[in-house]
């Protein structure tokens, strides 16, 4: 049993500063307490490719993931660490980020895929998002029904949380609108 959805959104910014606003998403102080599931972010790996212009992120997340009591004691913990890969393509304006976690894999699949580009009704000024996140309970596929009430919690807390990402790049992206240019580019 998979739990899957998927959700877009519009920024009425531009594609840069909503990009901008995505590296910046985890080290604000303001923004940890809205985000306060995020333990811990770090920056793996970052390359750029001059024959393309495109740039490679690896970063690892630590997450705060807790569950139901007794999925805590099957489990053993409640911290779950994430990979997230990043490619940011700044001639074709496009930024795609893709999370899976590497622990806790024996009990729970987690990918979640988002994408940046400029709107098609108004690629200079506005920005869609389109999340997609997928939520697999693994050793529960015996007990069907109780895997798919675990999913769908799992899948709620995760659009609780999308819905707080979202709150936080507005902020952003509206401090950055505020900013004089700075004249970064990719």
């Amino acid at each position: 049993m998979v739990k899957a959805y998927t959700q877009e959104h519009v920024y009425k910014h531009p594609w840069e500063r909503v990009t901008s606003a995505s590296w910046r998403k985890f080290s604000d102080p303001e923004n940890k307490r809205t985000l306060n599931h995020i333990l811990a972010v770090e920056t793996l790996n970052q390359k750029l490719d001059p024959q393309t212009g495109k740039l490679y992120t690896t970063r690892a997340l630590t997450v705060h993931a807790p569950g139901p009591w007794f999925l805590h004691k099957i489990v053993g913990q409640d911290i779950c660490n994430c990979v997230e890969s990043t490619v940011v393509d700044g001639r074709n304006k496009s930024m795609q980020l893709s999370t899976r976690n590497i622990s806790l894999e024996k009990f729970i699949e987690v990918e979640e895929s988002i994408r940046y580009d400029p709107h098609p009704d108004n690629p200079s000024g506005w920005t869609i998002c389109r999340q997609q996140t997928s939520i697999r309970i693994k050793p529960l596929s015996a007990l069907a029904s109780m895997a798919e009430k675990l999913e769908q919690k799992c899948a709620e807390r995760f659009m609780q949380n999308s819905v707080k990402g979202r709150e936080v790049m507005e902020r952003i992206c509206k401090y950055l609108e505020s900013e004089p240019a700075s004249g970064i580019s990719l």
